[in-house]
């Protein structure tokens, strides 16, 4: 920077025009403002430094310089050529501005640049992260030559907004496949929730000699690893990561974490996040504090609560669900009702539907159901199916069947298809010997022919994780599997029949 400010120095008492170097330099550095002041003494700058300090200010901010630097361009008698609108669609979707993003397509078209490979990429881009697919996609219908990141842009529209569908169509179209779109398809079945279908992409991926999961991918794919308990994967990838030196990015090490939390190696979680050490930011604290609470190390969890804290590291929204479930499975209740509290009398923040949530789970959970059912009616929003399902959960427990019958009512207008509820109520009214209630539910349930969806486990095998029901027979070695089920049923019938003949001779 000293070197570049004698150059300067130097330019200016010799008269010397030096700005174009000057200005890139100072870009790479960079030095944003010295460069935009140097910009600004040279009365008619070049589509190039125009280019530059736009990219500039789309890669660092502030990002509306970026239209006000176009805007000057135009008035200037600068003619914008195809680089200048790669940084300007980058830019309007960071800031959501649909509305400047098709009027620069309008003058991208206008211009004669609608061709351009790299700009009609940028604006596939643009259009797919604003949500706007159908136009995206018709920008990549018309294009006449396609690299691999403009397929990319529109695999990443669709399954940023749930068509895996059409994200998953134009995967198996592609030419020719990198680490990002693996990466791409990996991270939205797992964002949406289809968990099995991200972990068999990735161990495909996985077999492929040309392609190596990088930092995103592993942090994509770990999450479903979390969600489906697959916890010898999980460990492989945990290798793989460590040989790669990916542990130097948080992203990574916080997937880690939350895969041993979920999967119930606390001991491991723990590890992890000691590792991870002064570089912990909130999500650290939030997943440790989380995974210790729901598996009932309540107090370990409040102890690492009030660590936080002490190290100064504000909470969020997150952290409180936490803690307060932590006090919810340790029966808590003052405590919980403390921390509650504080959200607003010391931290400023608003409880959301969850917390109250949590908060009658820890009434509901100690046996306080009309206390429960008081904070329900009293919230400051309505009610949705979580807190009157939580309330019914209890009541199930508690075998309360005043309330369970009014939590109940609420659920059926919530929603109406979920078998759930009626099966809970019917268990309460069987537990409390009121099988007339029992009779009049199948009923209802009949007659609205709401059945109950079939439940399912996941179990891993030989690094794969299968999906399966009760008499599920779509595995293609059903059968030997059935042979083996029935081997092992026979013996444990011969060994139960054995120490019966055993304690009989000894009776």
């Amino acid at each position: 920077m000293n070197q570049l400010k004698q150059i300067h120095s130097h330019t200016l008492r010799n008269g010397i025009d030096f700005n174009k170097f000057l200005i890139t330099k100072l870009l790479q550095i960079p030095n944003i403002p010295y460069a935009h002041k140097l910009f600004d003494l040279i009365p008619q700058p070049s589509v190039f430094l125009y280019n530059k300090l736009i990219q500039a200010f789309s890669s660092h901010g502030p990002y509306h310089n970026c239209f006000s630097l176009y805007t000057h361009m135009c008035l200037n008698g600068c003619t914008p050529n195809q680089h200048s609108f790669t940084s300007l669609f980058a830019v309007s979707a960071s800031l959501n501005l649909p509305h400047q993003g098709q009027t620069l397509h309008a003058q991208l078209v206008k211009l004669g640049y609608e061709f351009d490979l790299y700009a009609s990429t940028a604006l596939v881009n643009m259009y797919a992260k604003l949500g706007l697919l159908p136009s995206a996609r018709q920008v990549f219908d018309k294009m006449t030559i396609r690299d691999v990141p403009t397929w990319n842009s529109l695999i990443a529209g669709y399954a940023r907004n749930g068509d895996m569908e059409g994200a998953a169509t134009l995967f198996d179209e592609m030419p020719v496949k990198n680490v990002v779109s693996w990466t791409a398809m990996i991270s939205g079945y797992s964002q949406n929730g289809r968990y099995a279908h991200s972990l068999k992409l990735f161990m495909e991926m996985e077999k492929m000699k040309d392609l190596q999961p990088n930092e995103v991918t592993i942090t994509s794919v770990l999450p479903a690893c979390a969600s489906l308990g697959a916890l010898e994967v999980g460990q492989r990838i945990e290798t793989y990561a460590r040989a790669r030196g990916y542990f130097k990015n948080l992203f990574v090490c916080n997937a880690l974490l939350e895969m041993y939390a979920k999967c119930g190696r606390i001991d491991k979680a723990t590890a992890i996040f000691e590792e991870i050490g002064t570089r912990r930011n909130l999500c650290s604290w939030n997943t440790m504090i989380m995974g210790l609470a729901v598996h009932g190390k309540s107090n370990e969890a409040l102890k690492l609560f009030h660590q936080m804290l002490s190290e100064g590291v504000p909470p969020d929204d997150v952290t409180f669900v936490g803690a307060i479930l932590a006090c919810s499975h340790g029966g808590m209740v003052n405590k919980g009702r403390e921390i509650f509290k504080s959200m607003e009398n010391k931290f400023s923040i608003t409880p959301k539907l969850e917390h109250y949530g949590c908060m009658v789970d820890l009434l509901g959970r100690a046996g306080r159901l009309q206390n429960a059912y008081n904070l329900i009616q009293t919230m400051p929003m309505e009610p949705d199916s979580v807190a009157w399902g939580t309330l019914l959960g209890a009541c199930s427990f508690h075998n309360n069947v005043e309330l369970a019958e009014i939590a109940a009512k609420h659920l059926s207008k919530l929603e109406p298809w979920n078998p759930g509820n009626y099966v809970i109520l019917s268990n309460i009214y069987a537990n409390t010997g009121r099988w007339d209630g029992v009779a009049k539910l199948r009923k209802t349930m009949k007659g609205s022919q709401i059945t109950k969806a079939a439940g399912y486990s996941f179990i891993e095998e030989g690094s794969q994780v299968y999906k399966f029901i009760v008499d599920d027979k779509s595995h293609p070695r059903f059968q030997e599997i059935y042979g083996i089920l029935n081997e092992l049923s026979l013996k444990m019938k011969a060994r139960y029949e054995d120490d019966a003949t055993i304690f009989e001779c000894f009776s």
